[in-house]
Protein backbone atom coordinates (compact mmCIF):
# COMPACT_ATOMS: atom_id res chain seq x y z
CA UNK A 1 0.00 0.00 0.00
CA UNK A 2 1.13 3.82 -0.54
CA UNK A 3 1.78 6.02 2.58
CA UNK A 4 0.74 9.11 0.06
CA UNK A 5 -2.64 9.61 1.74
CA UNK A 6 -3.97 12.48 2.09
CA UNK A 7 -6.77 14.07 4.82
CA UNK A 8 -10.21 14.03 2.94
CA UNK A 9 -11.61 16.86 1.59
CA UNK A 10 -14.27 18.27 4.32
CA UNK A 11 -17.12 18.50 1.59
CA UNK A 12 -16.82 14.79 1.02
CA UNK A 13 -16.90 11.99 3.40
CA UNK A 14 -14.52 9.48 1.98
CA UNK A 15 -13.30 6.66 2.90
CA UNK A 16 -9.80 6.14 1.84
CA UNK A 17 -7.25 3.53 1.76
CA UNK A 18 -4.10 4.12 3.25
CA UNK A 19 -1.08 2.21 3.79
CA UNK A 20 2.80 1.95 4.40
CA UNK A 21 5.68 0.20 1.88
CA UNK A 22 5.03 -2.94 3.11
CA UNK A 23 1.99 -4.01 1.81
CA UNK A 24 -0.64 -3.44 -1.05
CA UNK A 25 -3.04 -0.22 -1.84
CA UNK A 26 -6.50 -1.51 -1.03
CA UNK A 27 -8.89 0.88 -1.75
CA UNK A 28 -9.59 4.86 -2.41
CA UNK A 29 -12.88 5.97 -1.52
CA UNK A 30 -15.93 7.91 -0.34
CA UNK A 31 -18.88 7.09 2.03
CA UNK A 32 -22.18 8.91 0.32
CA UNK A 33 -24.61 7.61 3.07
CA UNK A 34 -25.48 4.63 4.12
CA UNK A 35 -29.11 3.51 3.27
CA UNK A 36 -30.10 1.52 6.35
CA UNK A 37 -28.57 0.59 9.79
CA UNK A 38 -27.80 -2.97 9.85
CA UNK A 39 -29.64 -4.65 12.05
CA UNK A 40 -28.23 -6.90 14.09
CA UNK A 41 -28.66 -10.04 14.20
CA UNK A 42 -27.93 -12.57 17.32
CA UNK A 43 -25.82 -15.51 17.06
CA UNK A 44 -28.00 -18.40 17.59
CA UNK A 45 -25.47 -20.82 18.39
CA UNK A 46 -24.10 -20.65 21.86
CA UNK A 47 -20.95 -21.74 21.28
CA UNK A 48 -20.15 -18.33 19.60
CA UNK A 49 -19.23 -15.48 21.15
CA UNK A 50 -19.48 -11.94 19.96
CA UNK A 51 -17.59 -8.75 21.39
CA UNK A 52 -20.59 -8.21 24.01
CA UNK A 53 -21.16 -12.03 24.93
CA UNK A 54 -16.96 -12.13 25.24
CA UNK A 55 -17.40 -9.05 27.67
CA UNK A 56 -19.49 -10.96 30.18
CA UNK A 57 -17.74 -14.30 29.90
CA UNK A 58 -14.52 -12.56 30.91
CA UNK A 59 -15.88 -10.69 34.25
CA UNK A 60 -19.34 -12.08 35.41
CA UNK A 61 -21.26 -14.87 33.32
CA UNK A 62 -24.88 -13.55 34.48
CA UNK A 63 -24.31 -9.82 34.65
CA UNK A 64 -23.86 -7.79 31.86
CA UNK A 65 -21.48 -5.61 32.35
CA UNK A 66 -19.99 -2.18 30.88
CA UNK A 67 -17.86 -2.81 27.28
CA UNK A 68 -15.50 -0.51 28.67
CA UNK A 69 -14.42 -2.54 31.02
CA UNK A 70 -14.51 -5.54 28.62
CA UNK A 71 -12.27 -4.21 26.59
CA UNK A 72 -10.01 -3.22 29.12
CA UNK A 73 -9.84 -6.56 30.71
CA UNK A 74 -8.95 -7.97 26.71
CA UNK A 75 -6.32 -5.82 26.31
CA UNK A 76 -4.84 -6.54 29.37
CA UNK A 77 -4.74 -10.08 28.01
CA UNK A 78 -3.26 -9.16 24.56
CA UNK A 79 -0.49 -7.07 26.79
CA UNK A 80 0.51 -10.30 28.65
CA UNK A 81 0.13 -12.57 25.96
CA UNK A 82 3.55 -11.62 24.41
CA UNK A 83 6.79 -12.84 24.79
CA UNK A 84 9.93 -12.37 22.89
CA UNK A 85 11.95 -14.13 21.59
CA UNK A 86 9.25 -16.61 20.21
CA UNK A 87 9.44 -20.03 19.19
CA UNK A 88 10.89 -20.68 15.78
CA UNK A 89 9.28 -23.26 13.39
CA UNK A 90 11.22 -26.16 13.25
CA UNK A 91 13.75 -26.32 10.18
CA UNK A 92 12.27 -29.24 8.60
CA UNK A 93 8.63 -27.26 8.39
CA UNK A 94 10.22 -24.77 7.18
CA UNK A 95 9.58 -24.92 3.17
CA UNK A 96 7.24 -23.73 0.73
CA UNK A 97 4.61 -26.71 -0.27
CA UNK A 98 6.82 -28.84 -2.94
CA UNK A 99 3.01 -29.84 -3.77
CA UNK A 100 0.48 -27.20 -3.29
CA UNK A 101 -1.88 -27.30 -0.71
CA UNK A 102 -5.44 -29.06 -0.90
CA UNK A 103 -7.31 -27.95 2.47
CA UNK A 104 -10.03 -30.22 4.28
CA UNK A 105 -13.09 -30.23 3.46
CA UNK A 106 -12.94 -29.05 -0.21
CA UNK A 107 -15.95 -29.27 -3.02
CA UNK A 108 -19.59 -28.60 -3.84
CA UNK A 109 -20.55 -25.17 -1.80
CA UNK A 110 -23.18 -25.54 0.65
CA UNK A 111 -26.35 -24.06 -0.59
CA UNK A 112 -25.44 -21.41 2.03
CA UNK A 113 -22.01 -20.64 0.59
CA UNK A 114 -23.67 -20.22 -3.00
CA UNK A 115 -26.03 -17.57 -1.60
CA UNK A 116 -22.61 -16.31 0.32
CA UNK A 117 -20.83 -15.54 -3.12
CA UNK A 118 -24.35 -14.33 -5.00
CA UNK A 119 -24.00 -11.90 -1.68
CA UNK A 120 -20.61 -10.62 -2.33
CA UNK A 121 -21.20 -10.66 -6.58
CA UNK A 122 -23.79 -7.84 -5.81
CA UNK A 123 -21.29 -5.36 -4.91
CA UNK A 124 -19.43 -5.83 -8.53
CA UNK A 125 -22.64 -5.22 -10.07
CA UNK A 126 -23.25 -1.99 -8.24
CA UNK A 127 -20.01 -0.77 -8.80
CA UNK A 128 -19.09 -1.56 -12.47
CA UNK A 129 -18.01 1.36 -14.92
CA UNK A 130 -19.53 0.72 -18.46
CA UNK A 131 -16.84 3.36 -19.77
CA UNK A 132 -13.86 1.76 -19.16
CA UNK A 133 -14.96 -2.07 -17.78
CA UNK A 134 -13.03 -1.07 -14.65
CA UNK A 135 -14.80 -1.53 -10.70
CA UNK A 136 -14.69 1.33 -8.23
CA UNK A 137 -12.61 0.23 -5.05
CA UNK A 138 -15.27 0.79 -2.55
CA UNK A 139 -18.92 1.40 -2.94
CA UNK A 140 -19.92 4.52 -4.79
CA UNK A 141 -16.61 6.48 -5.66
CA UNK A 142 -15.14 6.30 -8.93
CA UNK A 143 -11.64 5.35 -8.19
CA UNK A 144 -9.43 2.38 -7.75
CA UNK A 145 -6.40 1.05 -7.76
CA UNK A 146 -4.62 -1.71 -9.19
CA UNK A 147 -5.08 -4.28 -6.01
CA UNK A 148 -8.58 -3.55 -5.86
CA UNK A 149 -9.15 -4.00 -9.35
CA UNK A 150 -7.32 -7.36 -9.28
CA UNK A 151 -9.79 -8.30 -7.08
CA UNK A 152 -12.18 -7.26 -9.35
CA UNK A 153 -10.58 -10.05 -12.13
CA UNK A 154 -10.77 -12.61 -9.49
CA UNK A 155 -14.69 -11.87 -8.43
CA UNK A 156 -15.27 -11.96 -12.01
CA UNK A 157 -13.67 -15.02 -12.95
CA UNK A 158 -14.73 -16.79 -9.18
CA UNK A 159 -18.72 -15.19 -10.43
CA UNK A 160 -18.39 -17.22 -14.20
CA UNK A 161 -17.12 -20.62 -12.41
CA UNK A 162 -19.87 -20.41 -9.76
CA UNK A 163 -22.67 -19.78 -11.98
CA UNK A 164 -23.58 -16.44 -11.30
CA UNK A 165 -22.79 -15.02 -14.61
CA UNK A 166 -22.97 -16.33 -17.92
CA UNK A 167 -20.16 -16.94 -20.33
CA UNK A 168 -20.95 -14.53 -22.54
CA UNK A 169 -21.36 -11.79 -19.71
CA UNK A 170 -17.82 -13.14 -18.31
CA UNK A 171 -16.73 -12.61 -21.61
CA UNK A 172 -17.65 -9.29 -22.67
CA UNK A 173 -16.90 -8.17 -19.13
CA UNK A 174 -13.19 -9.85 -19.41
CA UNK A 175 -12.39 -8.29 -22.37
CA UNK A 176 -13.42 -4.65 -21.94
CA UNK A 177 -11.15 -5.19 -18.52
CA UNK A 178 -8.01 -6.30 -20.19
CA UNK A 179 -7.97 -3.94 -22.85
CA UNK A 180 -8.49 -0.78 -20.29
CA UNK A 181 -5.71 -2.39 -18.64
CA UNK A 182 -3.62 -2.45 -21.53
CA UNK A 183 -4.03 1.00 -23.08
CA UNK A 184 -4.83 3.11 -19.70
CA UNK A 185 -2.15 5.49 -19.13
CA UNK A 186 0.84 4.93 -17.00
CA UNK A 187 3.35 6.83 -14.45
CA UNK A 188 5.81 8.39 -16.47
CA UNK A 189 5.09 5.78 -19.78
CA UNK A 190 6.23 2.78 -17.40
CA UNK A 191 3.54 1.30 -14.84
CA UNK A 192 0.36 1.52 -13.32
CA UNK A 193 -0.38 4.91 -11.25
CA UNK A 194 -1.15 4.12 -7.83
CA UNK A 195 -5.07 5.64 -8.12
CA UNK A 196 -7.16 6.34 -11.14
CA UNK A 197 -10.65 7.68 -11.93
CA UNK A 198 -12.51 4.68 -12.84
CA UNK A 199 -14.63 5.98 -15.38
CA UNK A 200 -11.61 8.50 -17.01
CA UNK A 201 -8.44 6.84 -16.33
CA UNK A 202 -7.39 10.06 -15.18
CA UNK A 203 -4.58 8.93 -12.80
CA UNK A 204 -5.15 10.83 -9.65
CA UNK A 205 -4.42 10.72 -5.84
CA UNK A 206 -6.22 9.34 -3.19
CA UNK A 207 -9.76 10.80 -2.77
CA UNK A 208 -9.13 12.65 -5.70
CA UNK A 209 -11.56 12.52 -9.03
CA UNK A 210 -10.57 15.22 -11.50
CA UNK A 211 -7.22 16.35 -11.22
CA UNK A 212 -4.54 14.95 -12.29
CA UNK A 213 -1.64 13.33 -10.60
CA UNK A 214 0.98 10.58 -11.19
CA UNK A 215 1.74 9.61 -7.65
CA UNK A 216 4.09 6.30 -8.35
CA UNK A 217 3.58 2.84 -8.66
CA UNK A 218 3.47 -0.21 -6.62
CA UNK A 219 4.83 -3.30 -7.15
CA UNK A 220 2.97 -5.70 -4.62
CA UNK A 221 -0.35 -4.11 -6.33
CA UNK A 222 1.60 -5.41 -9.30
CA UNK A 223 2.53 -8.56 -8.18
CA UNK A 224 -0.88 -9.32 -7.43
CA UNK A 225 -2.51 -8.59 -10.47
CA UNK A 226 0.71 -10.60 -12.17
CA UNK A 227 -0.71 -13.85 -10.31
CA UNK A 228 -4.31 -13.21 -12.09
CA UNK A 229 -3.27 -12.43 -15.16
CA UNK A 230 -1.52 -15.68 -15.74
CA UNK A 231 -4.40 -17.26 -14.45
CA UNK A 232 -6.82 -15.24 -16.78
CA UNK A 233 -4.30 -16.49 -19.33
CA UNK A 234 -3.91 -19.86 -18.65
CA UNK A 235 -7.80 -20.72 -18.03
CA UNK A 236 -9.24 -19.09 -20.97
CA UNK A 237 -7.73 -18.97 -24.27
CA UNK A 238 -10.21 -16.44 -25.36
CA UNK A 239 -8.69 -14.18 -22.99
CA UNK A 240 -4.76 -14.98 -23.56
CA UNK A 241 -3.82 -12.42 -25.89
CA UNK A 242 -5.78 -10.15 -23.94
CA UNK A 243 -3.97 -10.82 -20.82
CA UNK A 244 -0.33 -11.08 -22.33
CA UNK A 245 -1.22 -7.42 -23.67
CA UNK A 246 -1.71 -5.86 -20.30
CA UNK A 247 1.89 -7.10 -19.07
CA UNK A 248 3.61 -6.13 -22.72
CA UNK A 249 1.60 -2.16 -21.50
CA UNK A 250 4.08 -2.20 -18.90
CA UNK A 251 7.48 -1.01 -18.64
CA UNK A 252 8.89 -3.30 -15.58
CA UNK A 253 12.53 -2.63 -15.95
CA UNK A 254 12.12 -0.82 -12.71
CA UNK A 255 9.81 -3.05 -10.94
CA UNK A 256 12.46 -5.31 -9.87
CA UNK A 257 16.40 -4.84 -8.70
CA UNK A 258 19.07 -6.81 -6.93
CA UNK A 259 16.24 -9.89 -6.81
CA UNK A 260 13.87 -7.25 -4.71
CA UNK A 261 10.91 -5.22 -5.53
CA UNK A 262 10.49 -1.47 -5.58
CA UNK A 263 7.97 0.99 -6.19
CA UNK A 264 7.84 4.67 -6.33
CA UNK A 265 6.17 7.62 -4.31
CA UNK A 266 6.09 11.27 -5.38
CA UNK A 267 7.18 13.58 -2.17
CA UNK A 268 6.94 17.40 -2.68
CA UNK A 269 7.23 17.20 -6.98
CA UNK A 270 10.28 14.64 -5.95
CA UNK A 271 9.89 10.42 -7.06
CA UNK A 272 11.34 8.26 -4.22
CA UNK A 273 12.67 5.16 -5.50
CA UNK A 274 12.51 2.48 -2.42
CA UNK A 275 12.30 -1.35 -1.91
CA UNK A 276 9.01 -2.22 -1.15
CA UNK A 277 7.54 -5.45 0.63
CA UNK A 278 8.40 -6.60 4.06
CA UNK A 279 7.62 -10.22 5.60
CA UNK A 280 4.22 -11.81 3.93
CA UNK A 281 2.77 -9.63 1.15
CA UNK A 282 6.87 -8.94 -0.33
CA UNK A 283 6.93 -13.13 -0.65
CA UNK A 284 3.18 -13.65 -2.11
CA UNK A 285 3.61 -10.32 -5.01
CA UNK A 286 6.98 -11.50 -5.63
CA UNK A 287 6.12 -14.95 -6.37
CA UNK A 288 3.35 -13.51 -8.88
CA UNK A 289 6.53 -11.58 -10.74
CA UNK A 290 8.66 -14.60 -11.02
CA UNK A 291 5.72 -16.14 -13.40
CA UNK A 292 6.46 -13.35 -15.52
CA UNK A 293 10.22 -14.04 -15.41
CA UNK A 294 11.21 -10.92 -13.23
CA UNK A 295 14.14 -11.73 -10.74
CA UNK A 296 13.05 -11.31 -7.25
CA UNK A 297 15.08 -14.22 -5.44
CA UNK A 298 15.67 -12.03 -2.15
CA UNK A 299 11.85 -11.18 -2.16
CA UNK A 300 10.79 -14.10 -1.98
CA UNK A 301 13.61 -15.18 0.90
CA UNK A 302 11.10 -15.68 4.00
CA UNK A 303 13.85 -16.69 6.23
CA UNK A 304 16.71 -13.54 6.45
CA UNK A 305 14.17 -11.41 8.05
CA UNK A 306 12.31 -13.38 9.90
CA UNK A 307 12.51 -13.67 13.56
CA UNK A 308 9.38 -15.10 15.97
CA UNK A 309 6.94 -13.75 18.80
CA UNK A 310 5.06 -15.70 20.85
CA UNK A 311 1.27 -14.71 21.10
CA UNK A 312 -1.07 -16.46 23.41
CA UNK A 313 1.85 -19.50 23.44
CA UNK A 314 2.08 -19.63 19.51
CA UNK A 315 5.34 -18.64 18.42
CA UNK A 316 4.28 -16.15 14.93
CA UNK A 317 6.77 -15.20 11.95
CA UNK A 318 7.24 -10.93 12.16
CA UNK A 319 9.82 -9.07 9.76
CA UNK A 320 12.70 -7.80 11.62
CA UNK A 321 12.42 -4.54 9.52
CA UNK A 322 10.44 -2.40 11.72
CA UNK A 323 9.81 1.08 11.21
CA UNK A 324 12.45 2.00 13.80
CA UNK A 325 15.18 0.36 11.90
CA UNK A 326 13.98 0.92 8.16
CA UNK A 327 11.21 3.03 8.34
CA UNK A 328 8.28 0.89 7.04
CA UNK A 329 6.37 -1.21 9.35
CA UNK A 330 6.24 -4.72 9.71
CA UNK A 331 2.47 -5.41 10.11
CA UNK A 332 1.59 -9.19 10.70
CA UNK A 333 -1.50 -9.49 8.98
CA UNK A 334 -4.08 -12.95 8.29
CA UNK A 335 -4.79 -11.70 4.04
CA UNK A 336 -0.60 -12.68 2.76
CA UNK A 337 -1.05 -15.94 3.99
CA UNK A 338 -4.51 -16.71 2.84
CA UNK A 339 -4.04 -15.56 -0.46
CA UNK A 340 -0.95 -17.58 -0.89
CA UNK A 341 -2.97 -20.32 0.25
CA UNK A 342 -5.73 -19.84 -1.86
CA UNK A 343 -3.99 -19.05 -5.05
CA UNK A 344 -0.97 -20.57 -4.77
CA UNK A 345 -0.82 -23.52 -2.16
CA UNK A 346 1.23 -21.94 -0.16
CA UNK A 347 4.30 -21.98 -3.15
CA UNK A 348 5.67 -18.11 -1.54
CA UNK A 349 5.81 -18.47 2.20
CA UNK A 350 5.60 -22.00 4.57
CA UNK A 351 2.15 -22.85 5.44
CA UNK A 352 3.60 -23.47 9.19
CA UNK A 353 3.74 -19.64 8.76
CA UNK A 354 -0.02 -19.55 7.96
CA UNK A 355 -0.89 -22.04 11.12
CA UNK A 356 1.32 -19.96 13.51
CA UNK A 357 -0.83 -16.91 12.35
CA UNK A 358 -4.25 -18.68 12.34
CA UNK A 359 -3.34 -20.58 15.80
CA UNK A 360 -2.49 -17.48 17.50
CA UNK A 361 -6.03 -16.02 16.54
CA UNK A 362 -7.44 -18.81 18.02
CA UNK A 363 -5.72 -19.04 20.73
CA UNK A 364 -7.51 -15.47 21.43
CA UNK A 365 -10.61 -16.33 21.73
CA UNK A 366 -9.84 -19.14 24.06
CA UNK A 367 -7.85 -16.50 26.12
CA UNK A 368 -10.46 -13.78 26.08
CA UNK A 369 -13.65 -15.32 24.18
CA UNK A 370 -13.18 -12.67 21.38
CA UNK A 371 -13.54 -14.18 17.87
CA UNK A 372 -10.33 -12.92 16.34
CA UNK A 373 -9.60 -12.76 12.54
CA UNK A 374 -7.69 -9.48 11.92
CA UNK A 375 -6.38 -7.83 8.79
CA UNK A 376 -6.05 -4.24 7.05
CA UNK A 377 -8.90 -2.64 5.47
CA UNK A 378 -11.03 0.66 5.45
CA UNK A 379 -13.39 1.30 8.16
CA UNK A 380 -16.92 4.02 8.01
CA UNK A 381 -15.24 6.52 10.29
CA UNK A 382 -12.20 8.07 11.23
CA UNK A 383 -8.70 7.05 9.55
CA UNK A 384 -11.06 4.83 7.62
CA UNK A 385 -8.22 2.57 6.96
CA UNK A 386 -5.94 0.25 9.39
CA UNK A 387 -3.87 -1.88 9.57
CA UNK A 388 -5.39 -4.58 12.46
CA UNK A 389 -2.09 -6.98 13.29
CA UNK A 390 -1.42 -9.61 15.07
CA UNK A 391 2.39 -7.91 15.76
CA UNK A 392 3.57 -4.61 14.61
CA UNK A 393 6.63 -2.78 15.37
CA UNK A 394 7.10 -4.65 18.59
CA UNK A 395 3.72 -4.36 19.87
CA UNK A 396 1.07 -7.52 19.91
CA UNK A 397 -2.09 -7.38 18.59
CA UNK A 398 -2.04 -3.43 17.93
CA UNK A 399 -4.39 -1.80 14.95
CA UNK A 400 -2.79 1.01 13.55
CA UNK A 401 -2.59 3.29 10.42
CA UNK A 402 0.36 3.69 7.69
CA UNK A 403 1.51 6.64 10.38
CA UNK A 404 1.98 4.87 12.97
CA UNK A 405 -1.40 6.58 15.13
CA UNK A 406 -2.76 3.32 17.03
CA UNK A 407 -6.49 2.64 17.27
CA UNK A 408 -7.01 -0.63 18.92
CA UNK A 409 -10.84 0.74 19.42
CA UNK A 410 -11.51 0.17 16.08
CA UNK A 411 -10.43 -3.61 15.56
CA UNK A 412 -12.52 -5.57 14.04
CA UNK A 413 -13.21 -9.15 13.10
CA UNK A 414 -12.50 -9.13 8.94
CA UNK A 415 -15.28 -10.82 6.50
CA UNK A 416 -12.52 -11.75 4.35
CA UNK A 417 -10.33 -13.02 6.81
CA UNK A 418 -12.80 -15.36 8.51
CA UNK A 419 -13.97 -17.07 5.32
CA UNK A 420 -10.95 -16.79 3.46
CA UNK A 421 -9.21 -18.91 6.95
CA UNK A 422 -12.34 -20.85 6.74
CA UNK A 423 -12.06 -22.36 3.52
CA UNK A 424 -8.42 -22.99 3.79
CA UNK A 425 -8.05 -24.94 7.22
CA UNK A 426 -12.03 -25.80 7.90
CA UNK A 427 -11.85 -26.11 11.46
CA UNK A 428 -14.52 -25.55 14.58
CA UNK A 429 -13.03 -22.15 15.27
CA UNK A 430 -13.21 -21.14 11.36
CA UNK A 431 -16.71 -22.46 11.33
CA UNK A 432 -17.18 -19.95 14.05
CA UNK A 433 -16.07 -17.15 12.00
CA UNK A 434 -17.58 -17.81 9.20
CA UNK A 435 -20.92 -18.43 10.91
CA UNK A 436 -20.23 -14.78 12.57
CA UNK A 437 -20.19 -13.33 9.35
CA UNK A 438 -23.04 -15.04 8.17
CA UNK A 439 -25.07 -13.32 10.85
CA UNK A 440 -23.63 -10.22 11.71
CA UNK A 441 -22.18 -8.83 8.15
CA UNK A 442 -24.87 -9.58 5.49
CA UNK A 443 -26.09 -6.71 3.22
CA UNK A 444 -27.59 -6.37 0.13
CA UNK A 445 -25.21 -4.92 -1.89
CA UNK A 446 -21.99 -6.94 -0.48
CA UNK A 447 -20.30 -8.22 2.72
CA UNK A 448 -19.54 -5.32 4.77
CA UNK A 449 -16.01 -5.39 5.75
CA UNK A 450 -16.05 -6.27 9.60
CA UNK A 451 -17.24 -6.16 12.68
CA UNK A 452 -15.56 -3.56 15.58
CA UNK A 453 -14.65 -5.46 18.74
CA UNK A 454 -14.97 -2.95 21.09
CA UNK A 455 -18.26 -0.87 19.53
CA UNK A 456 -19.96 -4.16 19.22
CA UNK A 457 -21.61 -3.24 15.62
CA UNK A 458 -20.38 -3.87 11.88
CA UNK A 459 -17.98 -2.21 9.90
CA UNK A 460 -20.27 -1.04 7.10
CA UNK A 461 -17.96 -0.44 4.63
CA UNK A 462 -18.69 -2.15 1.44
CA UNK A 463 -15.51 -2.79 -0.91
CA UNK A 464 -13.80 -4.34 -3.84
CA UNK A 465 -11.31 -6.32 -2.18
CA UNK A 466 -13.75 -7.16 0.81
CA UNK A 467 -16.09 -8.79 -1.49
CA UNK A 468 -13.36 -9.67 -4.10
CA UNK A 469 -11.57 -12.09 -1.72
CA UNK A 470 -14.70 -14.18 -0.58
CA UNK A 471 -15.31 -14.86 -4.13
CA UNK A 472 -12.29 -16.52 -5.00
CA UNK A 473 -11.82 -17.77 -1.45
CA UNK A 474 -15.38 -19.93 -2.56
CA UNK A 475 -14.15 -20.72 -6.20
CA UNK A 476 -11.03 -22.35 -4.65
CA UNK A 477 -13.30 -24.46 -2.09
CA UNK A 478 -15.82 -25.17 -5.23
CA UNK A 479 -12.48 -26.45 -7.66
CA UNK A 480 -10.48 -28.27 -4.65
CA UNK A 481 -7.10 -26.81 -5.82
CA UNK A 482 -4.90 -23.29 -5.49
CA UNK A 483 -6.17 -21.44 -8.18
CA UNK A 484 -3.16 -21.58 -10.07
CA UNK A 485 -2.89 -24.98 -10.42
CA UNK A 486 -6.59 -25.11 -11.15
CA UNK A 487 -5.91 -22.73 -14.31
CA UNK A 488 -2.79 -24.90 -15.27
CA UNK A 489 -0.24 -22.12 -14.48
CA UNK A 490 3.15 -23.38 -15.27
CA UNK A 491 5.44 -22.11 -12.46
CA UNK A 492 8.78 -20.65 -13.17
CA UNK A 493 12.18 -22.28 -11.55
Amino acid sequence: MSSDFQPPSKSLSILASVGGVVTAVIAIAILNGWSKQLSQTSIKKPEISTPETASRQLVEPNKPQNPVSGAEIVASLDAKSVVLPGQPVPKNQLTVAIIPYIAPGVGKLTPEETKTARIAWSYFQRNWNDETGLVNSVDGFASISIWDQTAAIAALVSARELNIVPVAEFEAKMSKMLKTLASMPLYKGELPNKVYNAKTLVPVNYGQLEKREEIGWSAIDLGRMAIWLKIVESKYPKMRSLSTDVWKHWQVKRLTKNGQMYGTAVIKGKEQYNQEGRLGYENYAAYGLKLWGLDVTQALDYQSHAAFVDLYGQGIPYDQRDYKNSGANNYVLSEPYILDGIETGFQALPKAYADRILAAQAARYEATKQLTAVTEDNLDRPPYFVYSSLFVNGEPWATITDTQQKHNDLRFLSAKAAIGWHVLYNTAYTRQLFDFVQANLNSKDGWYNGFYESLRQPNKTLTANNNGVILESLLYKQVGQPLTVWAGVKSQN
